[in-house]
């Protein structure tokens, strides 16, 4: 895994460029990204371009030997292009205009501004696209931060009715398969459909859906546009995007199918705060990030494309959180040694430098505003010793199996975020818990894709899949290993539609179940039950009433059955609490040739290349030895038995 840093040279006197480039050299990074925001400074006037300074900067930093990543401006339209056509930002859900002053001021629907993204991105490739020190592009940023991927403007109403068109044909088509005879709502042409935003109560759901669909492939027609260009003209270079954490109002996997590698932007503190995680968590973590929070967006980003990265890796403390405490001394290097544990390509530190001034003049970087260098600087120079160290010592070895597959879908995520039949129903959250419980287990996970190959996994996690189709039925239907569904699988059609046969719809072909009636709970109302390892659990959130021939594994006191099995496929009909969902998972694992490793809680693993990575996200020090007896007196490549927080060790294994 090679390292890197962001790097603005436009922002710093160009006198000072060499030898920031010799200081990141020197501090043992090899790549750097530039220019992803330097739109105006490329193109002061319309067509009038300024690449002087580009050319000097690219220099400066190649002949050091470091490797490029040249981003494409158009997250930051300049406002003279702005000015020339004001139709073209974002409209929000209130009607109100995106205005220039910050970025991501853009609708992606806007078809000139699309021709003026396409402009400049050939203008970039043409002239720079050969150039030996250019390894990679970056398109555009952080595609839809700041809620930025729905739009409701002129452009985005033209072109979804266009996309309703194409998707239905005709319009009869359109009212069956959004049951528009309710509350009237029948159109009599595609030109008639509006947005579904200023609505007097709760748009139709499917109306809703298709939306959320037409916005996300906005999203994954706009990038291909400078994906295309850029195959053209600087071909054999890795195509890039940086996508962010907990986000979802676009499908990643489809965006990552126009990709070489695959990144995201890691901030587990800022993230931590943001993230509906308990107080209790929130303080016990707060200079950390949960134990799982990077770990999750590594994995969720493996399966984007044929290679993954980090491409802003969190070197102190952040400015756009509620709260922004600094990180404990250590996790920057321990971050930056997880990505890598991950299988990361490279892991690229945010910033270079703090900035003294603008929006984010208080988020941190690798040097502080004066130059001098920042505790992050400090542990990404030890990163880059102790990944020359894995990366010889680990030759040779044997790749570890151990690996459950866990099943995310975004249209899962839109579909519940538009009916979720009770607030505390959260897709994310419930795939994240899933997340965690494998993890604590010592497991590696794949979140994958529908589509995704299915071989050679020791277990197949499904936390809900509300439309699921016949392609993927007869997938599971040959898998001879433990298969789960939980709540909500096969609740809906492809047209938001309760299946005519009720719940789970096409997976009664698997498991004899049919879902009669469900509940959605308030706080301060369960279900309980004891599971058959002797241990109390307790349903909140959701739970489903089902029938059917299914063998009930875990149920309630009151008789409710929670999970049920037919051969080696699973049902789950409830939200389980963390207690159930490890028991349920423990005894999955033993129709496995997997190994669970049982781990405190503030302790995650990561097997690779025949190592244990091993990360202490906790205050307090573990003696790694009373986990798992091959760990006492292991042979540590990194680290020793006795791990201190915000630590890391590597063990070869047997």
């Amino acid at each position: 895994m090679k390292l890197g840093c962001c790097y603005y040279p436009e922002h710093w006197p160009e006198n000072e460029w060499d030898n920031n480039a010799l200081h990141m050299r020197e501090m043992g990074l090899e790549l750097v990204r530039i220019g992803e925001f330097a739109w105006s400074r490329m193109e002061p006037k319309h067509r009038q371009y300024d690449w002087d300074w580009l050319d000097r900067a690219i220099e400066s930093l190649a002949k050091t030997g470091l490797k490029i990543i040249l981003g494409t401006p158009t997250a930051t339209p300049p406002k003279w292009l702005v000015d020339t056509m004001p139709d073209m930002i974002a409209i929000d859900e209130n009607g109100n205009p995106r205005k220039f002053g910050s970025r991501r001021h853009y609708c992606f629907s806007h078809l000139p501004y699309r021709k003026e993204c396409a402009r400049i991105t050939q203008a970039m490739a043409e002239r720079y696209g050969q150039h030996d020190a250019i390894m990679g592009w970056q398109t555009d940023n952080e595609y839809g931060c700041h809620d930025t991927v729905l739009s409701y403007s002129v452009a985005a109403l033209s072109r979804f009715r266009e996309w309703l068109s194409n998707k239905y044909d005709t319009i009869d088509s359109l009212n069956t398969a959004w049951g528009n005879v309710f509350w009237s709502m029948e159109y009599q042409s595609f030109d008639s459909i509006d947005l579904p935003d200023h609505i007097v109560t709760e748009a139709n759901p499917a109306h809703l859906l298709d939306y959320r669909r037409f916005a996300s492939d906005e999203v994954v027609s706009f990038n291909k546009i400078q994906t295309q260009i850029i195959n053209k003209y600087s071909p054999d270079r890795n195509i890039i995007h940086n996508f962010m954490g907990f986000y979802t109002d676009f499908d990643h996997h489809k965006v990552g199918d126009d990709l070489d590698i695959a990144t995201w932007d890691s901030y587990p503190l800022g993230f931590l705060d943001m993230f509906p995680f308990s107080e209790e968590d929130k303080n016990k973590f707060a200079r950390q990030g949960h134990p799982d929070i990077a770990a999750f967006h590594h994995d969720l980003y493996r399966g984007c494309s044929a290679k993954w990265g980090v491409m802003e890796q969190q070197a102190g403390p952040v400015n756009w959180a509620h709260h922004n405490p600094a990180p404990l001394d250590g996790m920057v290097r321990l971050w930056t040694i997880e990505a890598m544990a991950h299988g990361a390509d490279f892991c690229s530190y945010f910033r270079w430098r703090q900035l003294p001034f603008a929006q984010e003049q208080m988020h941190a970087g690798l040097l502080r505003p004066d130059g001098e260098e920042a505790q992050g600087a400090i542990e990404a120079r030890q990163a880059a010793e102790e990944i020359s160290i894995l990366t010889n010592a680990r030759e040779n070895m044997v790749q570890e199996s151990q690996t459950v597959a866990l099943h995310f879908s975004y249209e899962a995520q839109w579909l519940f975020e538009n009916q979720p039949q009770g607030q505390s129903f959260q897709y994310l959250w419930l795939i994240f818990e899933h997340y965690c419980a494998l993890r604590r287990l010592g497991l590696n996970v794949d979140i994958i894709a529908q589509d995704a190959d299915l071989d050679g996994y020791a277990m197949l996690i499904i936390p809900s899949m509300p439309i699921i189709d016949d392609g993927f039925i007869a997938k599971v239907k040959n898998l001879d290993i433990p298969v789960m569904f939980g709540p909500r699988s096969g609740s809906k059609t492809k047209d938001f539609s309760i299946p005519e046969n009720l719940a789970p719809g096409p997976l009664q072909q698997l498991i004899d179940i049919k879902v009669t009636h469900v509940e959605s709970m308030r706080d301060g109302l369960h279900h309980f039950g004891t599971s058959r390892h002797g241990d109390d659990f307790r349903i909140d959130h959701w739970i489903e009433h089902i029938i059917g021939s299914a063998e009930v594994v875990e149920q309630c006191h009151n008789g409710n059955a929670i999970l049920c099995r037919q051969d080696n496929i699973y049902y789950c009909s409830a939200w389980p609490d963390d207690a159930l969902l490890h028991n349920i998972f423990i005894d999955l694992l033993k129709l496995t040739d997997a190994e669970p490793i049982i781990l405190p809680e503030d302790l995650r693993i990561r097997r690779k290349d025949g190592y244990y990575y091993i990360f202490n996200y906790g205050c307090k020090m573990i003696n790694l030895g009373d986990i798992y007896n091959p760990w006492n007196g292991g042979n540590y490549i990194l680290g020793q038995e006795n791990l201190a927080s915000a630590q890391i060790a590597v063990i070869a294994a047997d």
